[in-house]
């Protein structure tokens, strides 16, 4: 689903805590070319009806750089820790090597493939895609969890957010809808 204007702005006046201005068209093009991403649809609307504050939040106009940067670095290193500390491995990137310098050298030329994924708030993520109606992770190392279908999702079920026609869900509270698969970061789940 893709996140309206007029559905990010509901999200955001029922978050708990401040939310500043939104950003500026200028501000988000800044971000992206200082930090080498790219928001997706869902995300670029919500920033734009409104900044969410707070601890865990990523301060896109007045953030700390060095923040910003290792909240955005997390994901990859978090892999990588797991390929050298616990011997993660996926099938896909063919045999392990032996030698861990070589292992990791291939798991940073996978990663390199991989969608970056964009901080949403604390260790969830949005992957860094061109489309709308992307799930949102919570990744800690390997550990991928689907936090939510898409971006509006997400935001409902984290802050326990009202809605006049709740997402489906099963009995877990997982989505029914199952989640866009995004490359490499679906294959941990």
């Amino acid at each position: 689903m893709t996140l309206t204007a007029a559905l990010a702005r509901d999200l955001l006046a029922a978050l708990p805590g401040r939310v500043g201005p939104p950003l500026g068209e200028g501000e988000l093009a800044y971000a992206e070319r200082s930090y080498g991403i790219r928001f997706n649809p869902d995300h670029r609307t919500l920033l734009t009806a409104g900044l969410p504050l707070g601890e865990r939040w990523p301060d896109w106009r007045d953030g700390d750089p060095d923040r910003l940067r290792d909240a955005l670095d997390a994901p990859v290193d978090g892999v990588l820790f797991d390929v050298q500390e616990n011997g993660f491995w996926l099938d896909s990137w063919g045999d392990r090597p032996r030698r861990l310098t070589l292992a990791l050298s291939v798991a940073r030329r996978r990663l390199a493939d991989a969608p970056r994924l964009i901080p949403v708030y604390g260790h969830r993520y949005a992957p860094g895609l061109p489309e709308s109606g992307l799930p949102v992770f919570s990744v800690v190392q390997t550990d991928v969890i689907v936090y939510g279908a898409d971006l509006a999702d997400y935001l409902r079920r984290e802050f326990d957010l009202p809605t006049d026609a709740p997402a489906p869900s099963d009995a877990s509270g997982s989505p029914v809808r199952p989640p866009s698969p995004v490359p490499f970061w679906s294959d941990l789940l």
